[in-house]
């Protein structure tokens, strides 16, 4: 008779990218560690740190379509910005960073629509024949240009 061995529980996607975006610049703990063989998780890529930056700086209310981080940071495109957040938005304001036609992020609509509702960030009324009824964000009056 075999003996089936248990194996160590795996952990959640969730749990390895919130460690991984932990390692945002602002979250880092400084110092070398304790042990050479104790290196923790691997570094951010230098793009993924400046993009989790500049959403860390859009101010409360307002957004950044992914294109306009690209822009910002003079390196990239709307799709490597979007890739970024997608991995490593978690820790960071992540729902201040939107497509451009102002349509809330598949999947968490209202999960980030309570929070502009939180933050006042301007909105537009969805369209009756709009699936869902769920509003957009006014791209005109919400928009930050990443003037402080």
């Amino acid at each position: 008779m075999r003996v089936r061995q248990e194996k160590p529980p795996r952990k959640r996607l969730s749990v390895v990218y919130g460690t991984i975006a932990g390692m945002h610049a602002s979250h880092r703990q400084p110092g070398p560690p304790d042990r050479p063989e104790d290196t923790g998780p691997p570094a951010l890529p230098e793009f993924a740190e400046r993009v989790l930056d500049v959403a860390d700086r859009i101010p409360p209310g307002r957004v950044m379509t992914y294109g306009d981080v690209a822009e910002w940071l003079e390196e990239g495109g709307p799709r490597q910005v979007g890739r970024v957040m997608s991995l490593y938005g978690g820790a960071v304001p992540w729902w201040r960073v939107v497509r451009a036609d102002g349509v809330l992020l598949a999947g968490h609509e209202l999960r980030a629509l309570e929070r502009y509702r939180a933050e006042g960030t301007p909105l537009r009324e969805a369209a009756r024949t709009a699936e869902g009824h769920v509003p957009r964000i006014d791209m005109r009056r919400a928009r930050w240009d990443g003037e402080m």
